[in-house]
């Protein structure tokens, strides 16, 4: 890595740290309660520059590489301490791409300089109530008619569903059943015929999370993405950034489990002695931080050969996608057992709502499941290194 790259990223890190220790983690537990966070925040977010971070200039935002990005995903989530915040804060990171890539030129300028503004909420909608990870198996269509995509169907576990102003939606449009048949369409918020339905979670508790109702919604022809039948292929694309970032903040909170944990240790007394002087409890915050710095290298080697893969156009060579789910899979139980081995050096605190451990700990499922589950990413895993 050379010194330039070095100090870009140590600088981003740097803000992203001010910012998530200023304007996130002495809010969260008051945003949980309340359960959403100020739409302000976005605006503050995008101040700063985070919002527009690996997004084109022409469109308001700053062309930036996974291995710069990186450290400022895991910054965010060690010093925000919030999954909920970051995966409402973020959703658009989810919901533009696919509309950079394959939208027109006239809807790119509509629907992604205001966003990266801060000014609009962006999300995807894939997951339908009967499909779970299995999305060549969709069922929500939408059927042309003249200059309009008639839309029915529901979606269900959206982030940022209840507020999102444009929601970038996988339909089919062909006949039958597959994958041949999807398309993305992009669905303006206030179409006439959508409904949402709040859902309640047991973590992520500031995030809206919605079901969405499609009601003969009518959309605009001009809102479809690339062409008929491409749809899989952009969800199959997007989501290796998806769980590139989903890597990222799973190692920042087993990171924010560690300082909670280690402070903890070295202040709190027990047996006449501070908990760090007892092996047993050295020897749990040694192996958290083992699994740590393998997630950490783990995740600099996949960040620095996908942008190695981009240079050479090769985006979804099958070695990088295989290993950006294996990673997916490691970071997230680095969490989980971060989390479970803090909450226990907490003892009776570490059950209490206000510690970052005791929400981190509610939040580790959703991480292992959201961006596709475990066992999802293991197949595919095997199935791109050519294994079957």
């Amino acid at each position: 890595m050379d010194a330039e790259l070095q100090a870009d990223r140590a600088a981003l890190a740097d803000t992203v740290r001010r910012f998530a220790e200023s304007e996130i983690a002495p809010n969260v537990q008051a945003w949980d309660d309340a359960g959403e966070f100020p739409r302000g925040l976005y605006t503050r977010a995008a101040e700063l520059g985070l919002l527009g971070l690996g997004y084109p200039e022409e469109l308001g935002g700053t062309p930036a590489s996974y291995s710069l990005k990186l450290p400022a995903w895991v910054a965010l989530a060690r010093h925000g301490r919030s999954g909920g915040v970051l995966a409402s804060l973020f959703s658009h990171n989810i919901g533009l791409p696919p509309v950079v890539l394959h939208a027109s030129d006239a809807v790119r300028r509509e629907v992604v300089p205001p966003v990266l503004r801060g000014e609009k909420i962006a999300a995807l909608a894939i997951t339908e109530p009967g499909g779970g990870s299995d999305v060549a198996a969709l069922r929500t269509t939408a059927r042309l008619e003249g200059d309009h995509y008639v839309v029915n169907g529901e979606k269900t576990f959206i982030t940022s569903g209840m507020r999102a102003d444009w929601i970038t939606v996988a339909v089919r449009t062909g006949e039958g059943r597959g994958a041949g048949g999807i398309s993305m369409l992009l669905v303006p918020g206030d179409a006439p015929g959508l409904a949402r339905t709040r859902l309640s979670k047991m973590g992520w508790l500031c995030s809206d999370t919605a079901t969405l109702h499609f009601d003969n919604v009518r959309v605009p022809a001009r809102y479809l993405l690339g062409h008929e039948g491409e749809g899989f292929r952009m969800v199959m694309g997007n989501f290796n950034g998806e769980r590139i970032g989903l890597a990222a903040g799973a190692l920042g909170f087993s990171q924010a489990c560690l300082d909670e944990a280690l402070a903890w240790a070295r202040e709190r007394k027990a047996f006449g002695a501070a908990l760090i002087e007892h092996q047993a409890v050295r020897h749990k915050l040694v192996d958290m931080q083992m699994r740590i710095a393998s997630t950490e290298a783990w995740a600099e080697a996949v960040s620095a050969e996908g942008d190695a893969l981009e240079a050479a156009g090769r985006h979804n060579a099958p070695e990088w996608v295989a290993q950006i789910c294996m990673l997916k899979n490691h970071a997230t139980q680095t969490m989980q057992f971060c989390a479970d081995q803090a909450v226990q050096i907490l003892g009776g605190m570490g059950f209490m709502r206000g510690t970052a451990s005791e929400r981190i700990y509610r939040e580790v499922k959703v991480m292992m499941i959201g961006g596709g589950a475990e066992e999802i990413m293991k197949e595919l895993a095997a199935r791109q290194m050519g294994w079957l």
